[in-house]
């Protein structure tokens, strides 16, 4: 363990590199960001504060010797090149914060069209900051540009830490990954505060920023000598400040086994060669995973989800899929425990002679010799690795797909609009069947659609309607998905089965042959929301219906008018969602309306008939405007528009607008009609009006 460090003493005369085993940059939150502002602002001037350690191990030289960028510093100017093992989240944080503080240096209007040796920091001159921590160009023709932090070769984030970071020029087409997105995210927070900043105490204060950021803050220095404990330390040390999640700590794992095969087992092109498809299969994943910015997708789950599909599943606790993928599949022991394994036979013959016809001695024929050859394998075999990093990389681009299917050219029209449906009805348990569809290349996009219908109308019915529990039957269709991607069931059968699944949904008329739908699960769970006031209003599955009704009228009629994203979203005081008669019908029309009626008010005001989905969230103070009111748009005394007229909303809306007036008689008229379209849209039929009428709860409106 060496003495103290600082920022200004560790960089001098070294090069840092992130090896591949280690994830990209991690701190996501902005917490973590103003955590390090604050250390580094409130800091006082002449004190100094420890910061944590930095783990690091020198680079061999039939590595570094492969360096093009760097080998002149460390063959000319005698640096030392280092890998960073523990410590990279705040070195990274380092040098974004100086890069920022190089950029506010270079916009101010003082230092218009000056050159990096003209403009200073105090004693520091620009091009001495950038060459001390961010990069030095090789004179004289200086073309090549060393950066002395940065990331192996091919890593994406080098590439968007280079472009983006350090505005080097000429990128060209970037990759982006869920880390580049982080590095983006602590470059602008940085550019913000620093603005703020210097406009609020000026330059000096700037100044003592960067002084206190390199000469005040301290590290521990340690280096790792040898290469087996290199991979340890980084699991134990990393999960000393932000936890790796598991798919980081598998990466590790799967590098390290590749160093631990013999030469016999794995040569070194071949495990040089490994080592490159890891890589870049989790360059792909992590590509994948951030592709959207504004929703990136969850590391871990896309590794449970995988599992599933590539192992077999288990119920056993929330953790086994990573026990087993670190404690039992992918072990140093898997790789030293060996196992014989016969080869064929090798077959050996005597060199062929020419003869004479007839020449043939029976001590002279051909004598085929069978050579048993035994060998010793690993128990975990490097093809596995490779097998199973290279489907976690083609998993990952359908993960992709399906998370995000609108406007989607990996998929065809209908498998963009199913996927879409099952994101917003709560695809469960149903993610990693779907992604296993698109792994095998028998199943085409009609079946698939065929499938995902299949699994639309089961989360309807067996969920949303018969209440079945969250978990019904979710290890049979893991194990499915497995089944799939092998190729031990098609969809054919994993179809029927879904429907199997759903007969306690329904029931069977022997007599006739005709079978219905089961729809008492379903009016228990309403009577319960009638009795604490909410009635199909609080049913979770009201949005999905109401939306997939207002969408089969946008594909006869056209012109979206409701968008799924702000119909779901909740705004204080503000509905989406309707009760054309209100709960509080305070108005007169409403009274009148309904004055024959008052003890079945809830129901009428509850039932499906009655709730209606707005193109426009409205303030729930306007609810209890009369109907003709409701219909027609209102302003207030402003002249300003406070609500569309159902006149004007969407399609739904529009269809209302066509009653002269609202009574009983039109919410029952109604409810009849949206279970009409539920049975047409998710192939159910009810026995009789009577039942739909008892479904509704307006038995009474029979009467």
């Amino acid at each position: 363990m060496n003495e103290l460090q600082s920022l200004q003493s560790i960089f001098k005369d070294k090069i840092f590199k992130i090896p591949d085993y280690q994830r990209g940059y991690a701190w996501t939150s902005s917490k973590h960001l103003k955590d390090f502002w604050e250390d580094v602002v409130n800091l006082p001037n002449d004190r100094f504060h420890y910061t944590g350690m930095l783990s690091l191990k020198r680079v061999e030289n039939n590595v570094w010797s492969n360096w093009n960028d760097e080998r002149w510093l460390i063959e000319e100017r005698s640096f030392k090149p280092f890998y960073i093992v523990d410590g990279q989240q705040r070195l990274t944080t380092f040098i974004i914060f100086i890069q920022s503080i190089s950029e506010l240096l270079k916009q101010l209007p003082t230092n218009k069209d000056k050159s990096d040796d003209e403009i200073y920091l105090g004693s520091f001159s620009l091009k001495t900051i950038k060459e001390d921590y961010l990069l030095v160009r090789k004179p004289p023709q200086f073309i090549i540009q060393t950066y002395k932090f940065g990331y192996e070769t091919d890593n994406p984030s080098f590439k968007f830490l280079k472009h983006r970071i350090f505005n080097e020029p000429d990128g060209g087409s970037i990759q982006e990954t869920f880390y580049t997105l982080n590095l983006e995210n602590a470059k602008a927070f940085f550019i913000e505060n620093l603005t703020n900043y210097f406009e609020k105490y000026g330059i000096e204060e700037i100044q003592m920023l960067f002084k206190k950021l390199t000469q005040n803050l301290m590290f521990n220095v340690y280096e790792i000598s040898d290469d087996f404990d290199v991979f340890v330390a980084f699991e134990t040390m990393n999960n000393r400040g932000k936890k790796l999640s598991n798919l980081e700590l598998l990466k590790n794992r799967l590098i390290y086994l590749t160093t631990l095969y013999n030469e016999d087992e794995l040569k070194s092109d071949e495990r040089f060669s490994l080592r490159e498809k890891i890589n870049d299969s989790w360059k792909e994943v992590y590509h994948q995973l951030g592709r959207n910015k504004r929703n990136p997708l969850n590391d871990d789950d896309f590794l449970v989800a995988h599992w599933i599909m590539y192992f077999q599943y288990t119920r056993e606790k929330g953790d086994d899929y990573i026990r087993f993928l670190l404690e039992q599949k992918f072990t140093p022991q898997n790789v030293y425990a060996k196992t014989e394994v016969k080869l064929d036979a090798v077959k050996q013959f005597r060199e062929v002679r020419e003869y004479e016809e007839n020449d043939i001695d029976d001590e002279d024929e051909d004598i085929e010799i069978s050579v048993p050859t035994v060998v010793l394998k690993s128990k975990l075999t490097p093809k596995e690795i490779e097998e199973y990093v290279n489907s976690l990389k083609s998993a990952a681009v359908h993960w992709y797909d399906i998370h995000n299917p609108k406007n989607n050219k990996n998929l065809t029209t209908d498998e963009s609009m199913w996927i879409d449906r099952l994101n917003r009805i709560g695809i469960i348990y149903f993610r990693p069947l779907i992604t296993a569809s698109f792994l095998s290349k028998k199943i085409d996009a009609h079946e698939r659609v065929k499938l995902f219908e299949a699994i639309e109308r089961f989360i309807f019915i067996t969920f949303r309607l018969s209440r079945a529990f969250s978990t019904y039957r979710n290890s049979e269709f893991y194990k499915a998905a497995r089944q799939l991607r092998q190729g031990e069931l098609n969809v054919s059968q994993i179809i029927s089965r879904l429907n199997e699944r759903m007969d306690y949904c329904f029931t069977h008329n022997e007599t006739t042959g005709n079978t219905f739908f089961d729809y008492g699960f379903f009016q228990k769970h309403l009577d319960r929301k009638f009795k604490s006031g909410g009635g199909f209003y609080s049913w979770n599955g009201l949005r999905y219906f109401l939306y997939e009704y207002e969408m089969d009228k946008v594909r006869q009629r056209g012109n979206q008018k409701i968008d799924w994203s702000l119909f779901v979203r909740g705004e204080k005081d503000k509905v989406s969602i309707e009760h054309i008669y209100p709960q509080t019908p305070d108005n007169k029309y409403w009274k009148e309306n309904f004055k024959n009626f008052k003890k079945q008010q809830k129901f009428l005001q509850g039932t499906l008939g009655n709730l209606l989905p707005l193109s426009q969230s409205i303030n729930s103070s306007l609810q209890n405007d009369s109907f003709p009111n409701k219909k027609a748009a209102k302003f207030n005394e402003k002249s300003e528009k406070v609500r569309l007229g159902y006149s004007d909303g969407s399609h739904s809306e529009i269809e209302v607008a066509q009653y002269e007036n609202w009574n009983p008689e039109n919410i029952y008229e109604r409810g009849f009609f949206l279970l009409n379209f539920m049975e047409r849209r998710w192939n159910l039929k009810f026995e009789d009006n009577t039942a739909k009428a008892d479904l509704l709860f307006l038995k009474f409106m029979e009467e």
